[in-house]
């Protein structure tokens, strides 16, 4: 079977970390305990334990490096072969990492494979791999880190190293320029500089603090969201951060999700666990009265917070979290009905991606493998309608990129799945409308038809911005913290230049109160080039000077974020300009 480009590339990356951890045991033989290493989305990672007090930083990269291209010019094969238990213990005799990898293999009964890359080197895996190692001449180590082995912080801390490689030097300079700019832009460091959250340790990790400006930026964020919702025929509704096990038993979360669920607790002899999603409690919403066929569609809104167990591991700013803001909705609807709001739940999307600033979108139809029922639950009329409906509500709104995953629904649904690319050019799965014939099976959901017969209705899951955590995480990076001024947690700085002006100032900044503009006064001792640097620094959209002149002639000087050029006008003309540009929410 052909493989596609994702898969060819994923074979690359993989085999250069099998290069990487060649090279590092011909450096320091004996000091090197192999872990593991796939590949990833951007590139590969390498885990290792080091033996002998041995420390591995980033300043010994180009020495690695080095050797990995010796390898290349080798042109060493890789080579499969099939060995039995025995064997690969006496080869990984001196690795427990290795060890406890083949009793994996050997529980699930899975052949146990191994690669040679020349004669020194052998690692035990699935593979595939290149055909040699003069195919993996464009790659680059990028940054070293502790990691957990397998992700629990109960195992020991080993080294991992990351690094990337691509087909064409063209396309690794594209990347590492890319990523250059990345890091420029990395919300946790912007987040920080902005003054918008911080996570403290005394509270746990992958929890986030919102200070004042990211607080009012989450309030800006989620009140369009809503306000747009509630004009689109939504419900607004409010669900508990807890409830009974027998609610996530009755769910299916219990049995299929509880690793990913924090631990129960109990109360008055009742198991209690934090909700990891809102979806039950809002199908207890609907189950509270019996509903006419007149009733539907119902068009349930939350933003609700959850809360998951995600490893140490893979924590990560507000992208990866632990207690997340989930923008949720269900969309509780009759067959007839399906269709129609597919594609209004599909319009509602885009136009509110795009609000936001992005306009590249990829979209992905998971629909169930047909060879493979048995891991689906649903009927077949239900699973086909479902799909068609998707797909028919996906050519409506003529989406231009569009990929089929066949195989890739949940077990209890067929999905769409939409992907935005940022400012500079990163993608970034974000909503998702997600059909589900299990929920309304196992709680029993039920309307009264025209005839007086109970029906089940279908059920529409719907999270169009996804996690608000992770969402505004992508915002900052995608704006570089620059945002435009609708979303901006402080719109407006006044600068009077001396303190004879504080005074005209103050009353500048009630008119703006007046007018619900957010503003902040800098009134200190700095001068006022110190003072400019600093608005600049905060990324503040409007910048309002006021000295004795503009005083006399009851006016300001207007400088716009990065932009040197200078405006005397009224706070009358500001105000127009300001509330224009922000009604219209202007990308500036």
């Amino acid at each position: 079977m052909k493989k596609t480009k994702t898969e060819k590339l994923a074979i690359l990356r993989h085999s250069c970390e099998h290069l990487l951890m060649q090279a590092m045991l011909r450096l320091w033989p004996g000091k090197i305990l192999m872990a593991l290493g796939p590949a990833t989305k951007n590139g590969f990672y390498a885990d290792f334990e080091t033996l002998d007090n041995l420390k591995i930083t980033p300043t010994d990269f180009p020495k690695i490096e080095a050797e990995m291209h010796k390898i290349v010019q080798e042109k060493l094969l890789f080579k499969k072969y099939i060995i039995n238990t025995k064997r690969a213990r006496k080869l990984f005799a001196n690795n427990p990492y290795k060890q406890e990898l083949i009793d994996d293999i050997v529980h699930k009964k899975e052949p146990i494979s191994i690669y040679y890359t020349g004669r020194d080197f052998v690692d035990l895996c699935r593979g595939p791999h290149v055909q040699n190692t003069g195919q993996l001449k464009h790659f680059k180590l990028l940054s070293v880190a502790g990691a957990y082995w397998r992700g629990s912080e109960k195992n020991k801390m080993l080294t991992r190293i990351y690094g990337t490689c691509f087909p064409t030097k063209k396309e690794l300079d594209t990347y590492l320029k890319q990523r250059a700019e990345a890091q420029k832009r990395d919300h946790r460091r912007l987040g920080e500089e902005l003054d918008l959250f911080i996570i403290d340790e005394t509270v746990g990790p992958g929890l986030i603090l919102w200070q004042p400006k990211g607080a009012i930026l989450r309030k800006i964020i989620m009140d369009f969201a809503l306000d747009t919702y509630l004009k689109n025929g939504y419900q607004l509704v409010f669900t508990p951060h807890i409830a009974r096990i027998k609610l996530w038993q009755q769910s299916g979360h219990w049995d299929f999700y509880r690793e990913s669920m924090f631990a129960p607790f109990k109360a008055e002899n009742q198991l209690y666990s934090l909700k990891p999603m809102n979806c039950p409690l809002h199908v207890k919403i609907y189950n509270h009265k019996i509903k006419s066929y007149r009733d539907l569609p119902l068009r349930y809104t939350e933003m609700g917070t959850v809360y998951r167990f995600e490893k140490s591991g893979v924590l990560h700013g507000l992208t990866r979290v632990r207690g997340f803001t989930q923008d949720d909705a269900h969309i509780i609807c009759r067959r007839d009905q399906l269709e129609e709001e597919i594609s209004h739940a599909l319009e509602l999307t885009f136009y509110i991606l795009k609000t936001f600033g992005f306009n590249k979108f990829k979209v992905k139809l998971s629909t169930r493998d047909p060879k493979e029922k048995g891991k689906f639950i649903g009927n077949d009329e239900d699973w086909q309608l479902a799909e068609k409906l998707l797909l028919q509500s996906l050519k409506k709104n003529k989406i231009p990129s569009l990929e089929e995953d066949r195989g890739g629904a949940a077990f209890y649904g067929p999905k769409i799945d939409v992907t935005i690319n940022d400012a500079i050019g990163r993608e970034w799965q974000l909503s998702t409308i997600q059909l589900d014939f299990n929920l309304p099976s196992r709680f029993q959901m039920r309307y009264i038809d025209q005839k007086g017969q109970a029906r089940q209705p279908f059920m529409i899951h719907r999270a169009l911005l996804g996690s608000l955590e992770r969402f505004i995480g992508i915002l900052i990076e995608h704006y570089a913290g620059a945002f435009p001024p609708w979303l901006a947690p402080v719109q407006v700085v006044i600068l009077p230049i001396t303190e004879k002006e504080i005074g005209p100032a103050k009353k500048i900044a009630d008119q703006l109160s007046q007018a619900n503009l957010r503003y902040e006064l800098s009134s200190s001792n700095q001068t006022l080039s110190y003072r400019l640097r600093q608005a600049e620094l905060q990324k503040i959209p409007y910048l309002l000077i006021v000295g004795q002149r503009e005083v006399k002639e009851n006016k300001m000087v207007l400088r716009r974020r990065g932009n040197k050029e200078q405006r005397t006008l009224t706070i009358k003309d500001f105000l127009a300009i300001v509330n224009k540009e922000i009604a219209k929410k202007k990308l500036l």
